[in-house]
């Protein structure tokens, strides 16, 4: 796996006891690439509840500490609607690399969430890679986004 993390600020991690293990497994391949991250959590495979480490992730987005992030639970759907309650949050359940793409090039997603009971490892990995690698192309989505937000 090899991504490119756009500006310095780290990428923030999350999961709940079901999303643990992938969470582990896209921390061993930023370690390994030197990608700079913060884990928000659960730290073990004891049961918890997901919407306490997604809205510390959803937290330090909209605080500005992180840019992007990855979040896992069993499904994706309960981490990830916990996020999308965030003001700066763009979560995007992705459970194949089209759709990951998709997410980012469309939706200008920022946070990667993953149904941890669903996939793979690899998979995982190459949902990381191409989210990271896919850019926004902007134009008739924006004004799509800019839609989103609710005043």
């Amino acid at each position: 796996m090899t991504i490119t993390i756009q500006g310095d600020k780290p990428i923030g991690l999350a999961s709940d006891h079901a999303g643990y293990s992938i969470k582990q497994y896209i921390i061993s391949l930023f370690d390994k690439q030197g990608v700079k991250y913060i884990d928000y959590g659960t730290y073990s495979t004891e049961s918890t509840d997901y919407s306490d480490y997604g809205h510390k992730l959803g937290t330090a987005i909209d605080n500005g500490e992180c840019d992007f992030g990855v979040a896992v639970c069993g499904t994706g759907n309960g981490i990830n609607m916990t996020l999308n309650k965030h003001q700066k949050v763009r979560s995007a359940l992705c459970w194949n690399v089209e759709i990951t793409q998709l997410a980012r090039a469309h939706n200008n997603a920022n946070v990667l969430a993953l149904p941890g009971r669903m996939i793979s490892p690899e998979e995982a990995s190459q949902m990381v890679e191409a989210f990271f690698n896919t850019p926004f192309e902007g134009g008739r989505h924006q004004r799509r986004i800019d839609k989103i937000p609710c005043i």
